[in-house]
């Protein structure tokens, strides 16, 4: 069932909840769930004549280094040009991502975000979309960067919420204006997330081709709850899918 998302009213969100559910169900991997997710917005998500919402829908979370596959810990060493990655450090990993490019449709494509390393605060903040993102779900980078025991407890069932660029063309917070902002006409940037158990970071982000006001952002804080509760099933060995050569002949994005 195909949803407005210029207007997004309560019966839709409480619809869009309830399938959401169902489609991140049923699946044996977090990155399984992130992929249905990111797939299910990108169809479902309409604007007022019917075409697709979205030209991007990404899902992201964070994981210790220690926990990457192999080639995602090299993408790691690679963004940290020399710097020695430690095994706890937070790396803001891509899990699922959709889009209207041939090369949006699978993780390992990415140039540039497959994973990224929050080595520290000053890192994040040199990334604006991510730290803004981090400020705007009510938390402060060192909770997400080195959550302590006692940030996760009190974080984890609390801290969710919407990061929001109500008009993406000329926004410090959404970088390649010129190749992705003005080339796929992005009007506004939805993300929505928050806190797991574990004390990562998950994040689901819409790139829309329609305006969308900050009354309808507001109402995925409650998607977000959907997410969160899809994830929170997931433990450390039923992450990521298993391993399948890239696909060839598509090249990466920038």
């Amino acid at each position: 069932m195909p949803y407005d998302l210029t207007t997004f009213g309560l019966g839709d969100m409480l619809k869009c909840s309830l399938a959401l559910r169902e489609s991140a169900s049923s699946v044996s991997t977090l990155e399984a769930s992130a992929q249905r997710i990111c797939r299910f917005l990108y169809d479902e998500l309409r604007g007022p004549t019917g075409e697709r919402a979205c030209a991007l829908v990404r899902c992201y979370k964070t994981h210790p280094y220690s926990a990457l596959q192999p080639e995602l810990q090299q993408f790691a060493r690679t963004v940290l040009s020399g710097k020695t990655p430690h095994a706890t450090m937070k790396c803001l990993t891509l899990m699922a991502t959709t889009g209207q490019a041939a090369n949006w449709n699978a993780r390992q494509l990415s140039r540039g975000h497959q994973t990224i390393p929050l080595a520290s605060p000053e890192m994040v903040e040199k990334a604006p979309m991510i730290s803004q993102l981090i400020k705007e779900f009510g938390m402060d980078l060192t909770s997400v960067i080195e959550p302590s025991p006692e940030i996760i407890r009190e974080l984890a069932g609390k801290r969710h919420g919407v990061f929001h660029v109500e008009n993406a063309d000329g926004s410090p917070y959404i970088p390649a204006q010129d190749d992705f902002v003005r080339r796929y006409g992005i009007k506004s940037v939805l993300g929505f997330g928050g806190m797991l158990a574990t004390g990562d970071l998950f994040a689901v982000i819409l790139f829309t081709t329609v305006h969308v006001s900050p009354s309808v952002a507001d109402r995925f804080k409650t998607i977000a709850l959907d997410v969160k509760a899809a994830f929170s099933r997931f433990r450390e060995g039923s992450v990521f899918n298993q391993l399948t050569p890239y696909t060839a002949g598509i090249q990466r994005e920038q």
